[in-house]
């Protein structure tokens, strides 16, 4: 059986999928310590389409802002750069995959699953007094990411992993490095590198299943890994004891979350997953 290494899948995927030049021109200005709000919203707002999304999700229940938000330097000056960064980014990526039909994949479900990973990320970032508890949202929803990759180039590889994490209850990415070269995780991490997002994406991601390899982010791979764990296939919610029991002592830890915080947490990500669906897969929504 030959074996891949995750640099080799994330190659291959920026061959067939790259992100819009908005994402490049946005960052640009987020990265530029001369970057301004005025400047960030010209850039935004020279793209309809992605002004269109921008503002959707910023007049939408999901943020809950009073009065309506109808100007892009409106919505930079309130939600500030750094978010209207990763609502772009997350809208950019969701849009290039959202063509995407790989070979033995259900995409539904992975969206589901990966919007409610996002979710619950940042609502136990909030429980945590997290300032910048928005990002998780992003990096929930991209927490998987390695997944559609490995689906895309090795569907066999990747489904024949998920069936015998079902039946042996083994862990997934241990399974995966043993049949394909390497696992989701990884493959996420050098995607996101490939594409030079935010390292901060790209190492919690990479960390998710053993967070305390994830410094100086182990605090956000902490949280990936517990929604990642609280998040089923079909994309529900599991049950408090089974979460206790799969998730690793050291994100506990690592968060300070309390179990009944954190099923706080899930409770409140449950409320918002039709709006969100609605927001960046409308239509699967």
């Amino acid at each position: 059986m030959s074996q891949h290494s995750a640099q080799e899948l994330a190659h291959r995927t920026t061959e067939l999928v790259t992100l819009p030049a908005i994402y490049h021109r946005v960052k640009q200005v987020i990265d530029d310590p001369d970057g301004s709000v005025i400047e960030l919203a010209k850039v935004v707002a020279a793209d309809p389409g992605i002004t269109m999304r921008v503002l959707r999700v910023v007049n939408s229940v999901f943020y809950g802002f009073p009065g309506k938000i109808e100007t892009m330097s409106r919505a930079v000056s309130v939600l500030g750069m750094q978010q209207v960064h990763d609502i772009v980014l997350a809208a950019t990526v969701t849009a290039v995959f959202a063509g995407m039909r790989p070979e033995r994949m259900d995409v539904l479900r992975f969206w589901r699953a990966s919007a409610m990973r996002g979710l619950l990320a940042r609502a136990a970032a909030k429980s945590c007094g997290l300032l910048d508890a928005e990002r998780l949202f992003v990096g929930g929803m991209l927490a998987d990411i390695g997944h559609m990759v490995m689906y895309m180039h090795v569907p066999q590889l990747a489904e024949q992993a998920l069936v015998e994490h079902r039946t042996s209850g083994a862990a997934l990415d241990l399974i995966e490095h043993n049949m394909v070269g390497c696992d989701f995780a990884a493959v996420g991490e050098a995607l996101l590198t490939e594409w030079r997002l935010p390292r901060s994406f790209a190492v919690a991601i990479g960390a998710q299943v053993d967070p305390t390899r994830g410094a100086p982010h182990e605090f956000e791979a902490s949280l990936l890994h517990l929604a990642r764990h609280a998040v089923g296939h079909e994309g529900e919610l599991v049950d408090s004891a089974r979460i206790v029991a799969s998730a690793s002592s050291a994100a506990w830890h690592i968060t300070r979350l309390e179990p009944q915080a954190f099923e706080g947490a899930c409770a409140e990500a449950a409320t918002s997953l039709a709006a969100v669906m609605g927001l960046f897969f409308p239509e699967y929504a």
